[in-house]
C-alpha cells in the first residue's frame, strides 16, 4: 500500500512495483483518512509511508494504521531528512525508513527485508531506538505476560535466546540442528503467542521478560543496548 500525497509518487511507485515479481499494489491513499480506510479494507502486507502528508504528519496515524491491518509492516518512505522524526517513526511502530533520494533497488531491498521481519534502518541509529524501547517495554510489564511466556515451548525459548543474540535463522537452524523451515514455524508460533510481529519487538519482549540477557562483556559487565545493536545482525 502506497500513502503519499503526490498523485505522481503513488503512480510512478506503483508502475515501479508492476515491474517486479511477486509485487502488487493493493490500494493507494493520499490523506490520513484514506490510509486508514484502504488498510482495514485491503490489510496490505506493506505499507510505504510518507511522512510529510502535506498538512497531515504520518507520525500521526502510524499507530492506528497498525491496529488497522494488523500484519502490516510500515516502511516510513519519506524525503524528511530529521533524523529525530525518523528516530520517532521507528518508536511508534515503523520496521524502516528509506529516503525518498535513495535508489530504487534500495526501496526493494529495504521492503523484502522489511517482509522478512527485519528491521531497515541506520546501524548507528538503532540503539538508541531499542533503548527506549526497551525501557517502556519494561514499564509496561504485567501479570498477565507470564501467562503468554509460559505458553512457550523449550524449543521456541531456544529459538528466542538465539534470535536474541543476534542469530538469523539460518545459523539458529545450524545450532539447533533444525531446517530453516522448521525456524520459521517455531517463530510464527512464537509471534501468535506473544502477540509481536517482528524480530525486533522479540528481543525487547525477551529481554523485558527474562526470556534473554543482554550480553556480558569480558569485565564481567554487562553490555549495552548500544554495543548489542552495533555487532548483532539485527538489522541491515
Amino acid at each position: 500500500m502506497i500513502i503519499d500525497d503526490h498523485r505522481v509518487i503513488r503512480e510512478g511507485l506503483e508502475m515501479l512495483m508492476k515491474s517486479r515479481p511477486g509485487f502488487t499494489i493493493v490500494a493507494q491513499a493520499g490523506n490520513c483518512q484514506d490510509a486508514l480506510s484502504l488498510a482495514e479494507t485491503e490489510q496490505p502486507d506493506i505499507a510505504l509511508l510518507d511522512l510529510d502528508l502535506g498538512g497531515e504528519s504520518g507520525l500521526d496515524i502510524l499507530p492506528e494504521l497498525l491496529v488497522r491491518a494488523k500484519l502490516c509492516r510500515v516502511i516510513a518512505l519519506t524525503g524528511i531528512r530529521d533524523s529525530d522524526v525518523h528516530h520517532r517513526a521507528m518508536l511508534l511502530g515503523a520496521m524502516g525508513v528509506v529516503q525518498k533520494e535513495k535508489a530504487h533497488d534500495v526501496l526493494f531491498k529495504a521492503i523484502e527485508k522489511v517482509f522478512d521481519g527485519e528491521i531497515w534502518y541506520d546501524r548507528t541509529k538503532m540503539g538508541s531506538v531499542l533503548t527506549e524501547m526497551l525501557r517502556n517495554g519494561a514499564r509496561a510489564r504485567t501479570d498477565p505476560e507470564a501467562v503468554k511466556v509460559s505458553s512457550l515451548t523449550p524449543r521456541e525459548r531456544e529459538v528466542i535466546t538465539l534470535i536474541s543474540q543476534g542469530l538469523k535463522n539460518k545459523a539458529i537452524g545450524e545450532r539447533l540442528f533444525i531446517s530453516e523451515t522448521t525456524v520459521r514455524h517455531h517463530l510464527t508460533s512464537v509471534f501468535e503467542k506473544l502477540g509481536i510481529s517482528s524480530r525486533l519487538e522479540l528481543i525487547i519482549y525477551a529481554f523485558t521478560q527474562g526470556l534473554a540477557s543482554l550480553p556480558v562483556k569480558s569485565g564481567g559487565q554487562t553490555g549495552s543496548v548500544e554495543s548489542f545493536v552495533s555487532v548483532s545482525n539485527l538489522h541491515v
